[in-house]
């Protein structure tokens, strides 16, 4: 039940990997949508659904249903009483899953948003970060009780809307490392490794010809224009030939610059992979194409938008690089390295990090050649292995799909 949530294209491309994994295992999989309902924005492309199937109706063929969706709660959740209680885009499908199965042999999995497990009083601090509040102010308001109301309230709207009161919905919290106090706070949330992208790529990667180096740019975030102009700089004199452009907004790039620069069409889930691990260096946002760079092994850089101007620049959502740089300190990579990709994530130094990705071997020799999270237990180091296993538990149907989501929200673990 693929959707946008957080903005992006990657909540879609997410469940559909979640999709592709399952039917690797030998699951039959289906993109269901109810007679009349058109698909929900941006679901239809640039997707490759070749292989999955598309109902209209449902048939069943098995005793138990599972169901993929970005965060139930928003996307699939029926109409609730109260503030902001209209039902997610595919509320009527799960309902009409439900119905059809019923509720004990039906288990609905929620992707919830990568690398966002702050506990309820960190990520009030956060809601005020990002709308511009310089740190000292924020230190200050965290002593006082209106923060403390806030956090509060934060944690109830939390609760409820990520709907942790439902006994088959199982809430798979991915990270690059597991967070104790959010789980202490929330007791309903699985965290797990990443879901990578699928298929796994081929071993080595795909080298452009020398003297046609291309980096290639996933600009998804509105602020992406301001990097323009010192990424050029930033490559001019170096082997760098082009740099290929994707986003889904409109974004001038220079026409006389130091590099040829190209904005490309959205393209089909191949070729896009094919130009991204060819490409001598990515630029990747978000969770799903920073994934498939670590994945692919080999320099990137990453930015995920900034807000503000001047002094008060700061960025959008930095969770993400922030748990990468924490885990990558843990484990030994350079200073170097991470101070670059924290200075470019927020649009600083962006010329002088770009020259060196550009021009210093050893910069690029700075990146992890096989990398992995840590700190979870090895069932649920890698969240598409993990699905795999609650399909198979689930499928056997010696227990409902509520006993089996509370046992996994204990601690169990799945055999391999």
């Amino acid at each position: 039940m693929p959707a946008v949530v957080g903005g992006g294209w990657g909540d879609i491309a997410e469940v559909l990997d979640a999709g592709r994994t399952l039917a690797s295992a030998g699951y039959p999989v289906a993109l269901y949508r109810a007679p009349g309902r058109p698909l929900p924005p941006a679901v239809e492309g640039p997707w490759d659904w070749t292989e999955i199937e598309r109902r209209s109706v449902l048939s069943p063929s098995a005793p138990s249903a599972l169901t993929v969706s970005p965060n139930w709660g928003v996307s699939a959740a029926p109409d609730r009483p109260g503030r902001l209680g209209r039902g997610g885009v595919w509320s009527v499908e799960a309902a009409a899953i439900e119905r059809e199965y019923g509720p004990t042999r039906t288990l609905h999995v929620s992707l919830e948003e990568f690398a966002r497990t702050l506990p309820s009083r960190e990520e009030n601090a956060e809601r005020w970060r990002e709308g511009g509040t310089p740190a000292k102010t924020i230190r200050t308001l965290r002593r006082g009780a209106p923060f403390r109301r806030d956090t509060t309230e934060f944690h109830d709207a939390f609760r409820t809307f990520r709907a942790f009161d439902r006994p088959n919905l199982l809430h798979l919290f991915q990270g690059f490392a597991p967070t104790p106090g959010f789980s202490r706070e929330f007791p309903e949330a699985v965290q797990v490794g990443p879901l990578w992208p699928f298929p796994a790529p081929p071993a080595g990667r795909l080298r452009t010809p020398r003297g046609r180096w291309e980096w290639v740019w996933y600009a998804s975030p509105s602020s992406s224009p301001r990097l323009v102009s010192a990424v050029d700089r930033g490559l001019a004199g170096s082997g760098v030939r082009r740099v290929g452009v994707r986003s889904p907004r409109t974004i001038s790039v220079p026409s006389d610059g130091t590099v040829a620069w190209s904005v490309d069409a959205p393209a089909r889930s191949g070729d896009w992979e094919r130009r991204f691990r060819s490409a001598e260096l990515r630029i990747v946002t978000g969770s799903r194409t920073l994934l498939e760079a670590l994945r692919v092994g080999g320099p990137f850089l990453y930015f995920n938008g900034v807000l503000g101007t001047g002094g008060r620049t700061h960025r959008h959502r930095p969770e993400k690089i922030r748990a990468l740089l924490s885990v990558w300190k843990s484990d030994g990579v350079s200073l170097r390295l991470r101070r670059d990709l924290d200075s470019f994530s927020a649009a600083r130094r962006v010329e002088e990090v770009v020259r060196a990705a550009a021009t210093d071997p050893t910069w690029s020799a700075d990146f992890p050649e096989r990398w992995g999270p840590s700190g979870y237990p090895p069932d649920r180091s890698d969240a598409g292995g993990f699905l795999v296993r609650v399909a198979h538990a689930f499928a056997a149907g010696s227990e409902t799909s509520a006993d089996l989501v509370g046992a996994l929200r204990s601690g169990r673990r799945l055999p391999g």
